[in-house]
């Protein structure tokens, strides 16, 4: 895992990019051009498991069964490139971090909407194998990919709840506070091994590789600290409901299709999506990957053991897809993120509205349509009803 998807660079660069006066550029010269009908879908993805409703739809000709031109996707090094190619236009549909989402539309300024989920879970805290509790974590420093990620969220709720402090910036630390450090990905794995780092908590599939090459163990995984959480999510923008709302409902609705085609066919998705797969959408090998998507029993029995799981009645995936964005999410995830530590401006998180945000973020009229042509919210194992609440324990 040794490839640079992630600097310090271009998380600088996101930094800059998702205020207003950063974005701007960008959104003058999409605004600039003329959207054509007939404009061919352009995907934009990260090499991670979050992609893989996307990835699904393109290999599988579900965008073309849909009447949609679907351009190959577009493989981005860092979430800056991914979102200054989706700002200006460059690329149409992409996957985003659920609080990059609420980052990107208030603070600057670009009209996207959420309009499905692309995965829920996903991913985990990882650590050494000295590390027996979260408790263990006092004093030490754990890596996340990106201040605004639901990493950084749950991390810092289970951190509270273990009576430690997180902080930044801080080079010496008290036993009860933990340092926060923004890492690559690809740089988790290695600086976990030379344990520069205690943990580190990131989507998938980093998490088994570091379990894969034996550097470290799943400590917990994020789902079964906020039940069936939201981590990536499918950004259009405005003008594309708008002036296109039939090619965004076809785009939706090869989404959805993909989603329940991956959920019976997890090992076959692993080899779709891995370096050995006709598009080689990822870098991943397929054991690693089939480790994500289709743990095997004797997995959850030593993750039951450990207490990697400890909500065994939850009976959560690993990772798993379903697309419809329940409003109740996003009002916590904007309570939450409120009260974590996140370096930068974060005041337009300060006034921000939750149940405002659930409705003005997010655009669910699309998936409705796909979900309920497609089986409804069962085709998904879920229950009927477009609410439900909200389930965190740490």
């Amino acid at each position: 895992m040794n490839e640079d998807y992630f600097s310090r660079r271009d998380i600088l660069r996101l930094s800059a990019l998702l205020t207003a006066a950063g974005a701007l550029p960008f959104l003058d010269a999409f605004n600039g051009r003329a959207l054509a009908a007939d404009e061919p879908l352009k995907i934009g993805y990260l090499p991670i498991t979050d992609a893989t409703p996307l990835l699904v739809a393109h290999a599988n000709g579900l965008f073309e069964a849909e009447g949609i031109n679907a351009e190959k996707p577009v493989l981005f090094r860092s979430w800056a490139q991914l979102a200054e190619a989706f700002i200006a236009g460059q690329v149409n549909t992409v996957h985003v971090l659920s609080p990059i989402a609420v980052w990107a539309r208030y603070s600057s300024k670009v009209p996207a909407k959420i309009v499905a989920w692309n995965h829920t879970g996903g991913s985990a805290l990882t650590v050494g194998k000295d590390i027996q509790s979260v408790k263990d974590l006092g004093g030490k420093t754990v890596a996340i990919p990106f201040w605004y990620s639901i990493h950084n969220v749950v991390l810092q709720e289970l951190l509270r709840a273990n009576g430690l402090t997180p902080v930044t910036k801080k080079a010496a630390l008290a036993p009860n506070e933990v340092g926060l450090v923004i890492l690559a990905p690809s740089d988790m794995v290695p600086a976990l091994a030379a344990k520069q780092i205690a943990g580190y908590t990131v989507a998938e599939p980093f998490n088994a590789a570091g379990e894969a090459l034996g550097v470290g163990k799943v400590l917990r995984f994020t789902s079964d600290v906020w039940k069936d959480h939201a981590c990536c999510v499918v950004l259009l923008h405005e003008r594309n409901l708008k002036e296109r709302p039939e090619w965004s409902q076809k785009v939706v609705n090869a989404i959805v299709k993909a989603q329940i085609w991956t959920r019976a066919n997890r090992l076959e998705t692993a080899k779709l999506l891995s370096k050995d797969g006709a598009n080689k959408y990822t870098p991943h090998a397929v054991p690693v990957l089939e480790k994500v998507l289709a743990p095997t029993q004797a997995d959850i029995t030593g993750y039951l053991a450990s207490g990697a799981i400890v909500h065994k009645d939850w009976t959560d995936q690993r990772i798993d897809f379903q697309p419809y964005p329940y409003p109740s999410y996003t009002e916590e995830l904007i309570r939450f993120l409120k009260k974590t530590q996140i370096e930068g401006d974060r005041s337009f998180l300060d006034n921000l509205d939750p149940a405002f945000a659930a409705k003005d973020l997010v655009d669910d009229s699309f998936v409705k349509t796909a979900i309920n042509a497609n089986g409804g919210l069962a085709a998904f194992g879920l229950p009927d009803g477009f609410e439900r609440k909200e389930v965190i324990v740490t």
